[in-house]
């Protein structure tokens, strides 16, 4: 039995290298979701006109990695008190994002977001939206495994 989860942590690139890392993950596809065009090109949400962001859905085996630690993953590989941008990335494409697929992720996105608040970790609130999955719009091909096929770990140098 596998499981479905999405997030929004900039870009995708990174996002889906980190959690293809993660034992039990067994695949991770970068795509648009939680806006309004329907079927959009990456030229179309680079726009930043189309509402979505830039997500990774991974498809998990809950026996093996559960969704509380994918939530962990999530917080520590991007700054969730940025506000429509990571990085150098800038626009509602690279928003903080968890799109919810059952009630249970949605109850235990809260609960860690919460958790994190309270942790003082960050100065800042924690900025990253909390909503319901809607359609996932998989990506072209070229961004997939991106940095796999490139020969490197992560975005960064």
């Amino acid at each position: 039995m596998t499981a479905v989860a999405t997030f929004g942590a900039g870009c995708f690139w990174g996002v889906e290298a980190a959690f293809r890392r993660v034992p039990g993950v067994i695949e991770a596809f970068s795509g648009y979701s939680g806006g309004h065009t329907e079927d959009p090109s990456y030229r179309d949400v680079c726009t930043d006109k189309t509402g979505h962001a830039e997500v990774v859905q991974v498809t998990y085996d809950p026996s093996k990695v559960s969704y509380e630690q994918l939530l962990d993953v999530f917080w520590k590989i991007h700054d969730p008190t940025q506000i429509n941008r990571q990085g150098p990335d800038f626009g509602t494409q690279y928003r903080t994002a968890i799109f919810c697929h059952t009630p249970e992720q949605e109850a235990a996105a809260r609960k860690s977001k919460q958790a994190l608040e309270a942790s003082g970790r960050f100065r800042q609130a924690i900025a990253t939206e909390i909503t319901a999955a809607g359609p996932f719009w998989k990506a072209e091909e070229y961004h997939q495994r991106y940095l796999e096929k490139r020969g490197a770990e992560s975005c960064h140098t």
